[in-house]
């Protein structure tokens, strides 16, 4: 009786611990949220968030949506963060309820989970990660359970989480198939024929909206990503990146449980193990075609979090020896989080701390600057994206050259607005002539160049047709393109009257590099494209005089521009 009522007694303990360790992570990140300036990357999605549709450029819709949510309640950075905080303390009651069926023990749970750097930075700020650890996290809560039980409710429920899964990041797509190799038996369920038909009917609309804009993220993510040659840093860094991601002094640790803990037939154990390997090999055999960003494994990180939480459980003598690691650990972390705060001004001085301080100071001195006329930023997506965020206005636009790559600004109706317009066009350093204005903002100086009468074409697009992979050196052959005005008005491509040349060309990359770029006709000035209208025209092309793997693209450039990339990348041999 005296060991039950005890027993009662921690529980009871155990549940206020959490309770008060989930208030202070929620007033944690509320804060953080409030007092951290904006990662680029968050800016970028915040003006996904003013088109929402059914896919962008780079992922799915559902940061767009998170960010509309929280922004609709409060105009600021927390706002643009709210979705973000209550998703991460969702995730973590989850994660718990999943481990404590194995051994409950919150105390090692607060810790364990604290000193994982990945869960810290996906606490607030708002990427297309913070989705995807939200709704992983639930897709194994909704999972282990099913396991168990097979019911409709949990087919159905889970069908919705691979759908919401895909609608956030496209890696979700492998903690989906992963599960389905760990557990072929799954197919024997009728019920599990829901969970697919649900999940596909969620990730129609997205596939339509990268069937019409011509699958703009397959292009980009499979094809443009992949263009660079291999370095052997870009995996001596994975493997850094990995130990960083679980814990700057405990990753080792976190990685030698959860490799040690032993399935003992457990069919969610099992799966777990196939997440944990499957994505890690994934992203290794990743590195050779090109970087992987650290926070990619994502998913790997919420598997191992969980068998490795639950051996540690289960050899809690081994764990109290690194208990003062755990705790230095968490300390380094949370005096990161303060730092970028920027509560201390001399770490501002540090390049990573300053990536997220006094962007809001800069827009401002940029606009007063430019007497709020619309401007250019080129070769990038984050200065526009700063600049539409912390003015809270759509004047900014991102104008991606052939040095450079496509982004979402290339598709969105901003840069119609300012055709035809006075704009400035913002870029860093002293000014070259007289004729520039130059301005010191708290990040550098910038020159600003007032152009009159822009123009140029970014959603103009050659689309070849049959073109031939296999080419000679130095062979010239005759392709044949479409050629496509998307924009509301009709499009002339002569100079007569026009302030700003037009020419045409195109371009040979290799290994991420720009290898000849050569004049197209000058008979395709001549050319007028009325509003949706297509033409087909036939251009020489000649092959580079070397052989090799190459990449051709078609670039229309206005001056003072260096030329937007109009085409994909087209991949040919040459013998």
């Amino acid at each position: 009786m005296e060991k039950l009522a005890n027993r009662n007694f921690l529980d009871l303990n155990s549940k206020n611990l959490f309770a008060f360790f989930l208030c202070l992570t929620f007033v944690l990140n509320l804060l953080q949220s409030y007092f951290t300036g904006l990662h680029p990357d968050e800016a970028y999605y915040w003006v996904y968030s003013k088109f929402l549709d059914w896919g962008y450029f780079d992922h799915p819709p559902m940061v767009a949506l998170f960010i509309k949510a929280g922004y609709s309640l409060f105009q600021n950075t927390l706002g643009l963060r709210l979705l973000t905080v209550i998703s991460n303390l969702v995730a973590i009651i989850i994660l718990y309820q999943i481990v404590k069926k194995y051994t409950p023990n919150v105390p090692l749970f607060i810790i364990m989970i604290s000193s994982v750097l990945l869960f810290h930075v996906y606490a607030f700020i708002t990427t297309p990660d913070v989705p995807l650890f939200f709704f992983s996290v639930l897709f194994l809560y909704l999972y282990q359970i099913y396991l168990k039980e097979d019911k409709i409710y949990w087919a159905f429920m889970l069908g919705l989480c691979c759908g919401a899964l895909m609608m956030s990041k496209y890696h979700g797509i492998l903690l989906i198939i992963l599960i389905l190799i760990s557990n072929l038996q799954l197919f024997k369920r009728k019920s599990f024929y829901l969970v697919i038909i649900l999940g596909i009917l969620m990730c129609l609309p997205h596939l339509y909206w990268q069937y019409q804009n011509g699958f703009p993220s397959f292009y980009y993510h499979i094809i443009d990503r992949s263009a660079t040659p291999y370095r052997f840093d870009y995996t001596s860094q994975y493997f850094l990146d990995q130990l960083l991601m679980m814990g700057p002094l405990v990753g080792w640790l976190l990685f030698y449980y959860g490799f040690k803990q032993k399935t003992n037939q457990d069919e969610f154990l099992k799966s777990l193990k196939f997440v944990l390997y499957g994505v890690f090999v994934f992203f290794f055999l990743s590195t050779f075609k090109g970087r992987v960003q650290a926070q990619w494994p994502l998913i790997e990180f919420i598997a191992l979090f969980i068998l490795a939480y639950i051996y540690a459980a289960k050899n809690i003598y081994h764990f109290y020896k690194f208990k003062w690691l755990f705790g230095i650990n968490i300390f380094l972390i949370i005096l990161a989080r303060f730092i970028i705060m920027g509560f201390i001004p001399a770490a501002k001085k540090i390049k990573f701390v300053a990536s997220f301080q006094d962007y809001n100071v800069w827009a401002n001195q940029l606009k007063n600057a430019t007497e709020g006329k619309s401007v250019i930023f080129k070769d990038g997506f984050q200065e526009a994206s700063y600049y539409n965020f912390y003015t809270n206005s759509l004047n900014a636009v991102a104008y991606n050259s052939i040095n450079y790559r496509q982004t979402q600004y290339d598709l969105w109706p901003i840069e119609n607005k300012i055709q035809g317009k006075n704009i400035y066009l913002i870029e860093e350093g002293k000014a070259d002539y007289n004729g520039q204005k130059l301005i010191e903002t708290s990040k550098s100086f910038y020159h600003l160049t007032l152009i009159d009468d822009v123009r140029f074409y970014p959603k103009i697009y050659f689309n070849p047709i049959n073109f031939p992979k296999d080419w000679n050196k130095n062979e010239t052959k005759s392709i044949t393109f479409t050629l496509k005005n998307p924009y509301s008005k009709t499009i002339s491509f002569s100079n007569d009257n026009e302030k700003w040349e037009c020419n045409f060309q195109y371009g040979f990359m290799e290994n991420g590099e720009i290898k000849s770029l050569t004049p197209l006709s000058k008979s395709l000035k001549s050319i007028r494209l009325k509003s949706n209208e297509t033409k087909v025209l036939s251009l020489n092309i000649t092959s580079p005089n070397q052989s090799g793997d190459f990449k051709l693209f078609l670039s229309i450039k206005t001056e003072p521009f260096a030329g937007t990339r109009n085409s994909k990348m087209i991949s040919l041999s040459v013998k």
